[in-house]
């Protein structure tokens, strides 16, 4: 969530939502930086209006409990299934690297 936040961070301050721009921000927060998710959030962003998800997640806080913030959850998967995603292809990219050894 905190990659989430330096995003959000980095738009209210009307700077580059990049991958070194988010790594300072979570670094500065005392927090190690993982460069998989960093790419996956700024990938995961590539399409996302964030002005109007900052706006929705907003509405959705003042609606009833039933209407949580659908955007923000949204990210959230995306970016878990691009990390998902990247596990994976590293799996596949070491397991050929083995197989090579042996084949």
């Amino acid at each position: 969530m905190e990659y989430i936040y330096a995003a959000m961070i980095l738009h209210s301050a009307d700077k580059d939502i990049n991958e070194e721009n988010v790594k300072s921000i979570v670094e500065a927060a005392g927090i190690d930086a993982d460069d998989a998710r960093i790419k996956a959030l700024i990938a995961a962003l590539e399409d996302v209006d964030i002005e109007e998800a900052m706006e929705t997640t907003a509405m959705a806080a003042a609606a009833p409990a039933a209407a949580a913030a659908p955007a923000a959850e949204a990210v959230e998967e995306e970016v878990e299934e691009e990390e998902e995603e990247d596990e994976e292809a590293a799996e596949e990219e070491a397991a050929a690297g083995l197989g090579a050894l042996f084949g």
